[in-house]
């Protein structure tokens, strides 16, 4: 459960620094209009979020499909060791 919470962390950074950027160049190039914003931000999230769903939905179900193949290639333990 802490390497998810790590990760979580990093990408709550990730966010931030990703926001400070995109809110100064929306605020020089269309002037300082906090809800369009907000707005434009809060669907970039919604879209990043998505995308980031279906990349951990990819890898969860591809490392489920590599477990049953391992175990189909590991061989059979008899008891004799």
């Amino acid at each position: 459960m802490g390497k998810n919470r790590d990760v979580m962390q990093i990408l709550v950074i990730i966010l931030i620094g990703m926001f400070i950027p995109y809110f100064l160049s929306l605020a020089l190039i269309y002037g300082i209009n906090y809800l369009k914003i907000a707005q434009t931000f809060g669907l970039f999230l919604f879209v990043f979020g998505v995308e980031l769903g279906l990349v951990y939905l990819y890898f969860s179900l591809s490392a489920k499909r590599s477990q049953k193949q391992m175990k189909k290639l590991k061989p059979k333990e008899n008891g004799k060791e």
